[in-house]
């Protein structure tokens, strides 16, 4: 009898250790360090493959990941951070939904000596152990390039924007920066609609009633691209053009469709999950990693689709 309650007791034990909590260790296996996550969301595509990358990576390496995600929320992201520095987790990797107001809890992990990452989106105000993320910058100057030359350097402009988050900044920066080589585009507006489809859509309904010549769209990722095209294409609007930023199955598909919706930056989530918990695992190492490792983006048209 004795022997059947302790069986009983191992099995609630293994049946209550939910997805928040600290993985069990037991004296027969050595304790692997258990890193924590906390996710700008996991309801987009990007974030589900940086996800599933980041997984598989800690698997590999021997890792224990607990994987939360915020969901546009900072204050419930605050809360993660707070939770995490409680369980005393061996690092955490966090994808911030505000890069400003992270900074606190950053700084409250690195006192209590639990090492910082950030991946896609930057810690703005804290430095990090090391960040990786799509090179935004140059993913905002491709995206102009490519604008303007669908635009035949002329014409009026709108960035739908989300400027709170530090990857957007850099993408809306590169944007701006390539835009002073093409002074037929101006800019005529810089709405934000926080990378939400409902909110794109709802802010394009405005401005195509606030800017009736409008020609084209920056959008910063492809939520913001496909709510805004749904309503460019209920309009009937035939003459403005998007380029939108991530490149995901649906956004190509609609590229194919040949919508408003007219071409993409592409990311690599997956390369950014597997290199951030490489870079983990070679940290608790003790070995030396680099303070930023940007991964290359590239552009998906209609061209590049019909390639094999």
């Amino acid at each position: 009898m004795f022997k059947i309650l302790m069986v009983a007791a191992a099995m609630f034990t293994v049946a209550c250790a939910g997805k928040g909590a600290l993985p069990q260790q037991t004296a027969a296996t050595p304790a692997r360090p258990v890193v924590g996550v906390s996710l700008l969301t996991q309801s987009h595509t990007f974030y589900k493959d940086l996800e599933d990358a980041m997984q598989a990576e800690a698997k590999t390496q021997n890792l224990d990941l607990i994987i939360v995600a915020c969901e546009m929320d900072p204050a419930k992201q605050a809360s993660q951070m707070e939770d995490f520095i409680a369980q005393k987790v061996s690092a955490l990797i966090v994808a911030p939904c505000d890069s400003t107001a992270i900074v606190p809890y950053v700084q409250k992990a690195q006192g209590a000596g639990i090492p910082v990452f950030s991946a896609d989106i930057a810690v703005n105000g804290a430095r990090v152990t090391s960040h990786v993320a799509s090179d935004n910058f140059a993913g905002g100057k491709l995206a102009a390039q490519t604008l303007a030359g669908l635009l035949h350097d002329r014409g009026k402009v709108l960035i739908i924007d989300h400027p709170d988050v530090a990857s957007v900044q850099d993408r809306t920066r590169g944007f701006e920066e390539e835009m002073k080589k093409h002074p037929g585009i101006v800019v005529v507006g810089r709405p934000s609609a926080s990378g939400q489809r409902a909110k794109a859509m709802a802010v394009m309904e405005d401005m195509l009633q606030a800017h009736r010549d409008l020609n084209g769209v920056f959008a910063i990722n492809d939520d913001t691209a496909l709510g805004a095209a749904s309503v460019i294409e209920a309009a009937g609007r035939r003459d403005i053009v998007i380029v939108g930023f991530d490149a995901t199955a649906e956004a190509q598909d609609a590229i194919r469709k040949g919508g408003a919706l007219k071409a993409d930056i592409s990311q690599y989530p997956r390369r950014i999950g597997q290199t951030v918990v490489q870079l983990v695992a070679r940290h608790l190492r003790g070995e030396r990693v680099p303070a930023a490792v940007p991964v290359d983006v590239s552009l998906v048209n209609g061209d590049t689709l019909k390639q094999p």
